[in-house]
């Protein structure tokens, strides 16, 4: 069991947890290429911090979501990765919101939410 990433603040939520959730995290908020110990690790999601709130974002996120989990289902311990996007309601907000679902080995389903930036 791992500490429980709270992928709200960043922090140890202070509880501990056997799921995917800080494979999916870590996976999802950092760049592509920055870890020094696996430079595979990553996401290219920061890139579109700097795109314009146009359709074709909300398919490069789902794109680069599916990407940096891909390795979940290589090494087995994910069989099914789901990727959608959804923008909030208020339009001009800035911000894309990713619905993950990953079927873990064990063939139950876990649901995560991530924000995505864009400009």
């Amino acid at each position: 069991m791992d500490a429980l990433i709270d992928p709200q603040t960043g922090d140890y939520a202070g509880t501990r947890t056997d799921t995917l959730a800080n494979a999916v995290y870590l996976r999802l908020m950092t760049p592509l290429g920055s870890y020094w110990a696996d430079p595979t690790l990553g996401s290219r999601l920061h890139e579109l911090q700097r795109e314009k709130d146009v359709s074709r974002v909300a398919v490069l996120a789902c794109q680069y979501s599916e990407q940096a989990l891909a390795p979940l289902l290589k090494d087995g311990r994910a069989t099914l990765i789901d990727v959608t996007t959804s923008r909030p309601d208020t339009p001009s907000t800035g911000w894309l919101a990713l619905q993950i679902g990953v079927t873990d080995a064990s063939g139950r389903l876990h649901h995560f939410q991530h924000p995505v930036k864009v400009a």
